[in-house]
């Protein structure tokens, strides 16, 4: 089987559909909430920057993309706002679900709020939201992840505890 090639910094194009889909999910999930009121929405925004800025002190910082262009562009992010860590802590470090369950509830919450909303005053508008976040939220990062990103990664082909989690042939 041929080796696939990884990118030592990926495309910008492969960048922007990445951060495309996933500021798509979070604007949704954010118009969502909003429809609860604005203070949801300013904690449901809260919650997402600090989602963010965890990722980019507990990963990108031990990432070999530090520094470089990842297919969101993290590493160089990451790079301007905090110290290059341990490239071999992101190989050690072992994530379970309960470790990414914080990240599905960017859509899972607007998810059911959205059901919620529908239930107790049905709208099309919010039926449409709600398919959207489902459809982002599976095939749009199902093929961000497993088209553009996972797929070139070099952290991949180094060792990443994602891969080992979501690959089931990696579980062998």
């Amino acid at each position: 089987m041929k080796q696939q090639k990884c990118f030592d910094d990926y495309p910008y194009w492969i960048i922007l559909i990445s951060n495309s889909v996933s500021i798509a999910i979070y604007l949704v999930g954010a118009y969502i909430i909003y429809q609860l009121g604005n203070i949801w929405l300013i904690l449901y925004l809260v919650y997402i920057f600090g989602l963010e800025i965890r990722l980019l002190k507990r990963s990108c910082v031990n990432c070999y993309y530090y520094g470089k262009f990842c297919a969101f562009g993290k590493g160089k992010i990451c790079s301007l706002f905090f110290k290059k860590g341990n490239s071999h802590k992101f190989i050690r470090d072992k994530i379970t679900w309960k470790d990414i369950l914080p990240d599905f509830l960017v859509s899972i919450v607007p998810l059911f709020a959205g059901i919620v909303l529908l239930i107790l005053d049905f709208n099309w508008l919010m039926l449409l939201l709600i398919v959207m976040l489902v459809i982002l939220t599976s095939v749009g990062s199902g093929f961000v992840r497993g088209t553009l990103a996972c797929k070139f990664c070099k952290q991949r082909e180094i060792g990443c505890s994602a891969e080992q989690l979501f690959n089931k042939e990696g579980k062998k």
